[in-house]
């Protein structure tokens, strides 16, 4: 959940994008001491600064934050990049890695290390998600009907610890393949309307192996301006490796990025996600967040079954700032033959973007959904 992003960065932004550098080295020495606010406005203002490629580089910001799913929260954020490869001299494709701690007035707790290491000369990368969250939130059924229908609100909260991992060997010029890994223990509780559940279990531990896919020529993978990405994950977590429930996921995301003139990106992508078997309320696929159909609430729509496709205009506007809009849609469904025009789901909004580290952004998305809004922080872009 990427929306656990820093409302104190929004005003910084604005006093370390005209902040004004000192003349030369040798004036340092007449420089006057700096307050605490005037050494903060610094630290932001040299945080994309090019460091010692060799370096590992790596900031720490911290405040409060502000999202219509989560409230007002605190929350602390370590973003790094390094690089693995000293041969690579254009220092072109940077490894990454974030933790994050935050805590929320709705009562969302989460701990997260999320990354993407990348091993030298790119012949392989690992990729790994894991987190652990106590949260309060809202359900409203499952399948299309139940999701629309506002009478079905109702609170409850769950407790949840993911680990996704995968690791890939190149094959071929932006073409890698590996396996990958998925550990996941959600369990609710405290439930307004039990009854909206049915016979689905209160708690659900599922873990299985898979094969991932991937085709990327991207320039960067935390703000990419031009390429495409390809992947395609197919995982199991069938009954005979002691699940309690047996089912399977196949997921692929496509997305493209162009650029059209100067300082402007066109970024489109087409996901979806498809399940099998006796698959438990908590695996099953969702709209809403931070990075697919943003402005749902996440979770308020879920079935076996999701499609959406997205399309943003990205525009660098001045020095660290930029701004954005799409446009997309979703369809959620049990199976493919009970589509219908009427249940798909219009998405719009509009961002701002600035940069907080050299290619990766702090991002403010207001989106639109169907009778609701979204407003979401996040680090890097939604994809």
């Amino acid at each position: 959940m990427n929306r656990y992003l820093l409302t104190l960065l929004l005003s910084l932004s604005v006093l370390a994008a005209t902040a004004a550098e000192p003349a030369d080295s040798a004036a340092a020495d007449t420089v006057p001491r700096r307050n605490f606010i005037q050494k903060v406005i610094a630290y932001f203002g040299e945080a994309n600064k090019v460091r010692d490629r060799n370096k590992f580089d790596i900031s720490v910001v911290g405040g409060p934050h502000y999202s219509s799913d989560s409230k007002f929260g605190l929350g602390v954020l370590a973003a790094g990049t390094y690089n693995l490869d000293r041969a690579d001299t254009l220092d072109l494709l940077r490894s990454n890695i974030t933790m994050k701690v935050d805590a929320t007035t709705a009562a969302h707790y989460t701990l997260s290390l999320e990354g993407e290491n990348i091993f030298p000369g790119d012949r392989s990368r690992l990729t790994y998600n894991i987190s652990a969250s106590s949260i309060e939130t809202k359900y409203w059924g499952i399948g299309y009907d139940m999701g629309h229908d506002d009478a079905n609100e109702s609170k409850y909260r769950y407790l949840a610890a993911v680990a996704d991992i995968s690791q890939t060997w190149r094959l071929s010029r932006g073409f890698y393949l590996g396996p990958m890994l998925t550990v996941n223990y959600t369990s609710g509780r405290s439930f307004d309307r039990r009854e909206l559940w049915g016979d689905e279990p209160t708690h659900a531990f599922a873990w299985g192996p898979g094969v991932t896919v991937r085709y990327d020529t991207r320039d960067n993978l935390t703000d990419p301006r031009r390429g495409e990405a390809l992947r395609l994950d197919q995982l199991l977590c069938t009954s005979w490796l002691g699940n309690s429930h047996g089912f399977c996921i196949n997921e692929v995301t496509a997305s493209i990025y162009r650029p059209l003139w100067r300082g402007a990106t066109l970024a489109s992508r087409l996901h979806w996600r498809l399940t099998w078997g006796d698959t438990p309320w908590c695996f099953l696929s969702t709209i809403g967040g931070s990075h697919d159909m943003r402005g749902y609430f996440e979770g308020r729509y879920r079935d076996k079954n999701e499609i959406d496709i997205c399309v943003e205009l990205r525009q660098h506007v001045w020095r660290r700032n930029g701004v954005v809009a799409w446009v997309g849609a979703a369809s959620l469904f049990p199976r493919f033959s009970a589509i219908r025009a009427r249940q798909v789901l219009p998405n719009a909004g509009i961002g701002y973007r600035w940069e907080f580290k050299r290619r990766m952004n702090v991002r403010v998305d207001f989106g639109f959904g169907r009778h609701q809004t979204g407003f979401i922080l996040g680090l890097n872009e939604a994809f």
